[in-house]
């Protein structure tokens, strides 16, 4: 991938294992009932969650702070290949889907042209999954504007819902 300026980036990749069969993680990721427990990082709560889960379908998914703003993002799915890849794009988004500038919601977010982002859903046996999420936006980028810790405190809600799964 390139940048604006036409050089080589990283993008911003960030691996997770889970101590659970990778069939769990899926079903976690996947379905918006356990969705709308992990979206948002820590202290944020998902109230609506909306996904037609297939290739060309879409997403919408609001993420409430602790003082009540909501923060809308949607999902459009390009290739899923079930329980190994999904690939999409994630957008900033009003209440009804229509896509909205990050500044809209004053986020700095800098994307890098024509990329996806790509979650990888590996099973490493003994019950363990590696979850690789692999996002459009670089890696310095996501650093500085804090969406590597957000998404760490997203995953480790993602974990406790795989853990509750793992359970039942």
């Amino acid at each position: 991938m390139t940048n604006k300026a036409g050089n080589e980036t990283e993008r911003m990749t960030i691996t997770r294992i889970f101590d659970a069969p990778r069939e769990l993680v899926w079903k976690a990721w996947t379905d918006p009932k356990y969705v709308m427990q992990w979206w948002g990082p820590k202290g944020f709560t998902a109230p609506v969650c909306k996904m037609d889960f297939r290739v060309g379908g879409k997403s919408l998914c609001c993420m409430q702070s602790p003082d009540g703003q909501e923060f809308w993002n949607g999902v459009e799915y390009h290739e899923i290949v079930p329980l190994e890849k999904i690939v999409s794009t994630m957008y900033f988004a009003d209440s009804e889907g229509n896509k909205v500038g990050a500044e809209d919601y004053g986020i700095e977010h800098e994307a890098i042209d024509g990329a996806c982002d790509v979650t990888l859903f590996e099973d490493l046996g003994d019950g363990r999954t590696k979850l690789t999420f692999i996002g459009n936006e670089p890696m310095e980028s996501a650093k500085n504007s804090g969406q590597i810790e957000g998404w760490n405190q997203i995953l480790d809600k993602v974990a406790a819902v795989v853990a509750e799964l793992a359970q039942a």
